[in-house]
């Protein structure tokens, strides 16, 4: 069984302030013609202390943005560059968020609180700095289920309708606004790199490493890695850790993202930022997630290699503080750390214990060529095969060899899986769009975190200290 987050006091820290004066712009809210609280996350507040405000005080932080005590005096929209579908674009940055607040949890992590929707900023360019409900709706869902199928993601942590009425050119108007507000492990990007890179801000750029080596802990560098001292080289390796991690929980949740542009990419390995999303509805390599992506240059398959993509667009920024040689040595890192990492969420997923990188690697190839050929969709595959249980042929015989971990919870006996296909989210949105309908929500909410409780304790995020 997998434990609830663990509940902590409140302690503010806003450890980014001793850099705000080149990272971010002070910005004010949005002042909504109404605040109607539709999702509050109770058991994540409870991991930051925030789980006894009232719903009007909810209300009064998360959809008015009056400063927590002792936080954020105003909200900081966080300055950044980025590739986007690999065209290197300077006038990005917080367009419609910004950074609320930050706390400790009780593992110590320093937590953010960003927000989705909250109204312009010196970085909305044409925009109107607003949020969809439905958006808001899809990233509850998506960050929901990541979560249950162990992906180091963001949490939704608020949505709050705002009783605008948004114009979009790609779904249904006038759409009814939100507000959101996520809780992740940082916000620094790649893209917040990339700028200090192009402004050639040297002595921006090694506080900002100080401020992640600190902030976000890992792992020192292999005994033989060159310049394994310098504070660049640290972070570099512990950044192609983390995003080796990332691509393989993708691939093993047959999760899609659709968008993943330096700017999406957090320092801290954790996923965050969810748009056209997609799981897959059967094993194919070539399903792209974005109606926009014509190239598929962000599809199923190919997420492993712009992660790897985005890692050396890292390497570069981080040029202006060393030498290429050893940056390339923790590029060099990806592609075994990848390998490795599919194996123990595979294994994980699968519900048996590792045997090893050439029979685990093996046994990846057998269940990839099943679904491809059975054309199964993954989370059937994964759940009618937990354990071992229910294979034939070749792949009966690799699981045969594994040792199934004990699984007590009934969901494993129910029949048939929890999924996220794109259908089951209109259906979900339909009921709210048509008769403000929100119980489909709350059930698909109850039923998915069931279903991670059955998985147990996910694999711990590489790249991080314990």
């Amino acid at each position: 069984m997998r434990a609830e987050p663990q509940a902590a006091d409140y302690r503010p820290d806003t450890a980014l302030l001793e850099l705000s004066d080149w990272i971010a712009d002070p910005v004010t809210a949005a002042d909504f013609p109404e605040t109607q609280l539709r999702f509050r996350n109770d058991r994540w507040a409870a991991a930051v202390g925030l789980s006894d405000l009232s719903d009007d005080q909810w209300r009064q932080h998360f959809g008015r943005f009056e400063p927590l005590e002792a936080n954020l005096p105003q909200p900081l929209a966080l300055k950044y560059h980025g590739h986007q579908f690999r065209v290197y674009n300077p006038d990005i940055g917080d367009g419609r968020g910004f950074l609320f607040a930050q706390m400790r949890d009780g593992a110590d992590r320093l937590l953010d609180l960003g927000t989705k929707g909250s109204g312009r900023t010196p970085y909305s360019r044409t925009a109107d700095g607003r949020l969809t409900l439905k958006g808001a709706v899809r990233e509850i869902l998506a960050t929901e289920m990541l979560e249950a199928q162990g992906v180091y993601t963001s949490k939704t942590f608020s949505v709050v309708e705002t009783g605008e009425e948004l114009e979009r050119g790609d779904e249904p108007s006038p759409a009814r606004s939100a507000v959101m507000v996520r809780l992740s492990h940082g916000h620094i990007r790649i893209g917040t790199f990339q700028r200090l890179l192009a402004l050639q801000e040297q002595e921006h750029m090694a506080a900002l490493v100080d401020y992640c080596l600190t902030q976000f802990p890992g792992p020192p560098p292999p005994e033989d890695a060159p310049g394994r001292d310098e504070p660049a080289v640290i972070l570099m390796h512990q950044v192609v850790e983390r995003m080796a991690d990332l691509a393989a929980s993708y691939m093993v949740a047959g999760f899609v993202h659709g968008v993943l542009n330096t700017d999406n990419m957090n320092i801290s390995g954790e996923s965050f930022d969810y748009g056209p999303w997609r799981w897959l509805p059967e094993w194919d390599p070539g399903f792209t997630a974005a109606y926009f992506d014509q190239s598929g240059l962000y599809s199923f398959g190919r997420q492993p290699e712009a992660l790897h993509w985005n890692c050396g667009q890292f390497a570069v920024a981080l040029r202006l503080l060393t030498e290429a040689d050893p940056l390339l040595a923790a590029m060099n890192r990806f592609g075994p750390l990848y390998m490795e990492a599919i194996a123990r969420r595979w294994c994980w997923r699968m519900g048996i214990e590792p045997r090893g990188a050439e029979d685990d690697a093996k046994l990846v190839s057998l269940c990839e060529q099943a679904m491809r050929e059975s054309k199964v969709q993954p989370d059937t595959f994964f759940y009618e095969h937990r354990g071992g249980r229910r294979a034939t042929g070749e792949l009966g015989e690799a699981l045969a060899n594994y040792r199934a971990v004990e699984d007590v919870h009934e969901y494993w006996e129910e029949g048939a899986p929890q999924s996220m296909l794109i259908d089951e989210m209109e259906t979900i949105w339909s009921a709210i769009a048509e008769r403000d309908d929100w119980s489909a929500l709350e059930e698909k909410i109850a039923l998915v975190r069931r279903m991670g409780a059955a998985h147990g304790e996910p694999p711990e995020p590489a790249g991080h200290l314990p």
